[in-house]
């Protein structure tokens, strides 16, 4: 990130995609550098139960993290400031035609550690070892596992932080064997906002098994929900469906959204017509 930022700064690039919030003060100091948001719906933040091996396979367990997470505090690790970084308590993008608030009030009422050591309590945890991935060469990534980590150390949990480079994490979190033969227990990621606007195409939803994403859930009323959302005969009867599949979500927990945040990017002043848009695109762009 330092020689991406050093680069732009002496003209030898003329646009950094995604610049790292602890960046962003020193590359707007240049006057030849324009620091935008050109990310209309944001990323959306996401942490990862493993849900084939203890503890995380009680969904009680999964529960429990709900009662502590703190939105706030993830959307300030990973984008620095309130302008960049907001909660986001649903499944659904915020600002997408299915964003949802139902059930929400665990994400944003007062957080409750007590509850959440009486769902562990329940959930029958032995001390055993809970190995968070992070990567270390990804801030995004990195920011919200010291976060996660902390968290469940605060109400007592056994955790090991894995950090290592993002390569590591991609091939770690591929293994389904048991922790002491390379396996796992939550890891962290993010998605552009539009991956999560339906049912559609909102994998990490998904309930398929071995087929699933990451993680590996089984839910086949996620699946039955999801099927009925294509059957839809209109739009009202989806956004429906959506706040079903969201109900159900927080019963379940596939995965927790930490957060939505937009990516500054940042390019010389002589670089012209960047388009407002979730992806970035290389035409329309005249470099003068």
């Amino acid at each position: 990130s330092a020689t991406a930022a050093a680069a732009l700064n002496a003209g030898e690039v003329d646009w950094w995609q995604m610049v790292p919030p602890d960046l962003v003060p020193l590359l707007a100091k240049n006057k030849d550098i324009r620091v935008e948001n050109t990310d209309p719906l944001g990323s959306m933040g996401i942490l990862r139960f493993n849900q084939l091996l203890p503890p995380f396979d009680n969904p009680k367990m999964r529960q429990a993290l709900l009662y502590l997470v703190d939105q706030h505090d993830y959307a300030l690790a990973i984008a620095g400031s309130d302008k960049q970084g907001k909660p986001c308590p649903s499944f659904f993008t915020c600002g997408s035609p299915a964003e949802s608030t139902v059930g929400s009030e665990v994400l944003t009422g007062k957080r409750d550690p007590e509850k959440a050591k009486q769902l562990i309590k329940e959930a029958g945890y032995k001390g055993e070892k809970i190995v968070v991935l992070s990567a270390t060469d990804q801030p995004i990534v990195h920011s919200q596992g010291l976060v996660t980590a902390e968290l469940l150390r605060s109400v007592g949990l056994n955790v090991e932080l894995a950090a290592n480079d993002w390569g590591t994490l991609i091939n770690r979190r591929a293994v389904k064997e048991p922790i002491d033969k390379g396996g796992w227990n939550i890891f962290h990621t993010w998605l552009v906002g539009p991956d999560m606007t339906n049912a559609a195409i909102n994998y990490p939803l998904r309930g398929v098994g071995d087929k699933s994403w990451f993680g590996w859930p089984t839910d086949p009323q996620m699946e039955k929900l999801r099927d009925a959302w294509f059957d839809a005969p209109d739009a009202a009867t989806q956004k429906k469906l959506s706040d079903e599949m969201q109900k159900h979500g927080w019963d379940t927990v596939p995965f927790i959204p930490t957060a939505q945040f937009v990516i500054p990017t940042a390019y010389r002043s002589n670089i012209s017509g960047l388009l407002i848009s979730p992806v970035a695109f290389l035409w329309n762009v005249e470099k003068k």
